[in-house]
């Protein structure tokens, strides 16, 4: 489309060059929360040419105050976030080439996402994903831009495999985060200022120019006017289990063996489903019939009401239990359902 990337050619570190690098770019963004919904649109209005966006949540009013993709409409139907994402990025423009999967992120998908990647944004929500993303990239050498924001504060780190250490090597100095959203809030301008230094760094990555990506792990506080640098050209593990010198990757080995988890920042147990046995659709609609629960059903899920417990149930046979914190309770609730 003639002139519609022509202010952003202007500038003159990216030029008709960079955008064309830009065009032939393939970025997978991990998740399509707050971060991710600011991320998936700056790069579609970019010129990103291929976008893989990875989900295992839907839309709920409270997403709204800082989930810049979605609408009132996309959280009264329960919509997928990947699938209300992807009709409002078809829309802002339509020769985006854009695969969305509302799947839980496991060492499989991760290593089969990033195999055909530039660059993977992170938006997630959790240390754990990180670690994965993080094995991934370094096996693969494909590069990763760390965010994270809660409250009024957010850190930004562009991983770049053999340039730097990697986040296994860093967490003990990153800064603290133990807090969640569900804990202290977040305000949007936190999101939007993470998402854009995340941005800002894919695009120098992937128009060549990588002498201005940041060096430093960068902090910010909105809030309190704060910000700070932080150097890590010293810190790298030799015996680290994802760079040093005899890797082994340990979170891509041990996210095929998690099937139930407590997500993180949300009252609720995740159980995957056994890939012997796959539980359907239509299971859990007669299941909850039979039980005389309340059964709502949708293209892409089924929201049943049921021993107390709000669960919904993906097509993928993955199950989420509302308003539990205990691993085993999951267990046992999955099992009262299916057996």
């Amino acid at each position: 489309m003639e002139g519609r990337y022509s202010r952003q050619t202007l500038f003159k570190p990216l030029g008709q060059t960079g955008q064309q690098q830009l065009e032939a770019a393939t970025v997978t963004i991990i998740g399509c929360g707050a971060l991710g919904s600011a991320i998936a649109e700056t790069l579609t209005r970019a010129g990103i040419g291929e976008i893989h966006l990875v989900d295992r949540d839907y839309v709920e009013l409270s997403n709204l105050q800082r989930q810049q993709l979605f609408t009132e409409q996309d959280a009264d139907e329960m919509l997928p976030k990947v699938a209300a994402a992807e009709k409002r990025l078809k829309a802002i423009r339509s020769d985006l080439r854009l695969f969305t999967y509302l799947d839980n992120l496991d060492a499989p998908l991760m290593e089969r996402l990033i195999a055909d990647s530039s660059l993977v944004m992170d938006a997630t929500d959790n240390f754990e994903t990180r670690l994965l993303i993080n094995d991934a990239s370094v096996k693969h050498g494909v590069p990763w831009i760390y965010g994270a924001c809660v409250g009024s504060s957010g850190v930004v780190f562009p991983f770049i495999p053999g340039e730097s250490s990697c986040f296994r090597c860093l967490l003990p100095v990153l800064p603290a985060v133990n807090e969640t959203c569900d804990t202290v809030g977040i305000i949007s301008p936190a999101v939007q200022m993470t998402a854009a230094i995340q941005c800002a760094e894919a695009l120098k990555w992937l128009s060549g120019n990588t002498a201005a990506m940041r060096k430093k792990v960068h902090y910010f506080n909105v809030w309190e006017n704060e910000q700070i640098d932080i150097g890590i050209s010293r810190i790298k593990n030799d015996n680290c289990e994802t760079c040093g010198t005899q890797p082994v990757f340990p979170s891509l080995e041990r996210s095929a063996q998690q099937t139930v988890a407590v997500l993180c920042g949300r009252d609720a147990v995740q159980v995957l489903p056994d890939p012997n046995r796959p539980i359907t659709l239509d299971d859990a609609e007669k299941t909850g019939r039979q039980l005389e629960g309340i059964v709502k059903r949708t293209p892409y899920f089924v929201e049943l009401d049921v021993f107390g417990r709000r669960m919904v149930l993906f097509g993928n046979g993955r199950l989420l239990i509302h308003g539990i914190r205990n691993v085993s309770e999951g267990r046992k609730l999955y099992h009262q359902l299916f057996g």
